[in-house]
């Protein structure tokens, strides 16, 4: 408050005052005679009038420097509306002060949001370079052998040709993927929502993945009654999607002696909850606030050569969200990892 415009005001009409008072005490001492009274009344004028123009002056200039700075940073309308009216209106200099401080840290948030962005930008056209690259320098390398003579080697150019295709498909997989998690960012992906029995999806999805989780020794386990019937209102095709992400996921990463993935339900009222457990290599705790992140891998070396595209989760998240859900993982290394994701029940 030292520094509000009346504080500031009523010093200098005092020492004005004072000084009016000892001049005219100064002449009267030096003069004939004097009256108290018309130097009473004339220094309770002077103090009045110089408050008065002091307090007014100081006002109108400080509120015409402030109102240049609050329209600069966006806040004029904020002042207008009396959204800082709890401020004492006389303490004006820390009232400006509040208002920068608060436009400072709005600015300072954007520009640590558009720092984010950009790296997150910049790492994420660096995977899609990376992973596109790996398939085309293969087919690069394919045809050009086979332009070099291998077309004629029956030994090698139906070789060449296949690996030549898988390739290929591997780049349109990855574009397909990319296009997906496009259509649902920009709302064009619209859902066909059913009602339908989760339990039974869940039991195809175990027959479709049987064989690849045979291979891998993993068992897959759904933890409900076999004529248990569970309703959802949900994309049956997308849930399917998810599902198979979320177990072929468990698969690729579970023990491959004794592996074990586990598909639970519990009932939240309006909502199900469905959980995919697994007991394999698990994630670490700095890994997983990223692991829906397009293309982000936990082991960069060892995904690759499982094979995907790296967007399985992240198209996960997206079909969840689209469904106004949620999703969320918990992992310990080495004793697994849970997905969990909500459906509302019909």
């Amino acid at each position: 408050m030292k520094h509000a415009p009346r504080n500031v005001a009523l010093l200098n009409a005092g020492i004005i005052t004072l000084v009016f008072v000892a001049v005219c005490l100064g002449m009267a001492y030096f003069g004939t005679s004097y009256h108290l009274f018309p130097i009473a009344a004339g220094s309770v004028l002077i103090f009045a009038a110089s408050y008065v123009t002091l307090y007014y002056s100081l006002n109108r200039f400080i509120y015409n420097r402030l109102k240049v700075i609050y329209k600069t940073i966006g806040k004029w309308n904020e002042i207008k509306q009396g959204q800082h009216a709890d401020k004492n209106p006389e303490d004006i200099l820390s009232m400006v002060n509040q208002v920068v401080l608060e436009w400072h840290d709005e600015q300072q948030q954007k520009i640590d949001e558009l720092q984010k962005m950009a790296d997150y930008r910049r790492e994420f056209l660096g995977n899609v370079s990376h992973e596109l690259k790996t398939p085309i320098f293969n087919i690069q390398g394919y045809i050009l052998t086979l332009l070099d003579g291998g077309l004629k080697d029956k030994k090698i150019n139906k070789k060449f040709l296949e690996k030549s295709a898988k390739s290929v498909d591997r780049m349109i997989v990855i574009v397909q993927d990319l296009e997906e998690i496009s259509k649902f960012e920009s709302g064009v992906m619209n859902l066909n929502e059913t009602v339908f029995n989760i339990n039974e999806l869940c039991r195809e999805v175990r027959e479709f993945l049987e064989i690849k989780a045979e291979k891998n020794n993993t068992q897959i386990i759904i933890k409900e009654a076999e004529n248990s019937r569970i309703n959802v209102r949900a994309d049956k095709t997308r849930i399917r999607q998810v599902l198979i992400n979320l177990v072929d996921n468990a698969i690729h990463y579970g023990r491959t002696e004794g592996g074990r993935i586990v598909i639970s339900f519990y009932d939240f009222h309006d909502n199900i909850l469905i959980e995919v457990s697994d007991n394999g290599i698990g994630i670490s705790e700095e890994n997983l606030p990223r692991i829906f992140e397009r293309f982000y891998r936990v082991d960069k070396s060892r995904s690759r050569e499982k094979g995907g595209t790296g967007l399985g989760l992240a198209i996960v998240k997206h079909i969840i969200e689209a469904h106004r859900q949620s999703i969320t993982v918990r992992s310990k290394p080495e004793k697994g990892t849970t997905f969990s994701f909500t459906l509302k029940k019909d």
